[in-house]
């Protein structure tokens, strides 16, 4: 970049003044927020996440220095096309784990199958202890208990797409996601690391709101 292109000392302080600016309104967002889906909170999350960006390139062009901030790539959600009062709608959700101690979570079947069966060592390998484990629990639980088990989380996501009307007995179990219209989505909610930086775990989500 030439020397007559690039920012002024002064408009990169204003974009760190701007950066500080942001960082309040957003606490004070968090602060005051009203639910997990809080709109004043993802606009003053997508303001400081503007902030930081346009003050990390300035600094850049100036003085050919970076920040430790990385900012998530956002796309732009698919405009809602589905109807405006919905009578039924689906609630699509996915959960990534990694299963980080194969032996704890083989253990933890293990003492399923001894309550119920009286069977020490039924479970076998970590295919058949999860098959145990989510045959006895629901996975609401096995998501707030996961490290119980051996596991760590990944991303997840939650779609709520709405539809014109009940699908048939059976019609969607083949193929349970294939279906899933992003325009039918109403509301949406994401939880993943390249989120976690500055914020608690319950700040996480991500309502993506037509």
């Amino acid at each position: 970049m030439s020397d007559a292109a690039q920012p002024t000392a002064a408009e990169v302080r204003a974009a760190a003044e701007a950066v500080k600016a942001a960082l309040d309104r957003h606490l004070a967002a968090v602060e005051g927020r009203t639910g997990d889906d809080d709109p004043a909170v993802y606009a003053a999350f997508n303001e400081l996440a503007a902030a930081a960006e346009e003050y990390d390139e300035l600094l850049y062009d100036r003085y050919d220095e970076v920040t430790p901030f990385e900012i998530p790539a956002s796309e732009d959600p698919v405009p809602y096309a589905g109807p405006a009062e919905p009578s039924v709608f689906s609630v699509l959700i996915r959960r990534d784990y990694v299963v980080a101690e194969p032996q704890r979570l083989i253990a933890q079947a293990d003492r399923v199958s001894v309550h119920d069966h009286d069977e020490p060592g039924a479970t076998g390998g970590t295919a058949n202890a999860l098959g145990v484990l989510f045959g006895e629990y629901e996975p609401d639980e096995i998501a707030t208990r996961y490290k119980e088990f051996g596991l760590e989380e990944g991303d997840s996501t939650l779609w709520i797409a709405t539809s014109e009307e009940l699908p048939e007995p059976g019609e969607w179990l083949g193929a349970p996601f294939d279906h899933a219209d992003p325009a039918s989505v109403l509301h949406r909610f994401d939880v993943s690391s390249v989120f976690d930086d500055g914020f608690d775990e319950d700040e996480e989500l991500e309502p993506l709101d037509p």
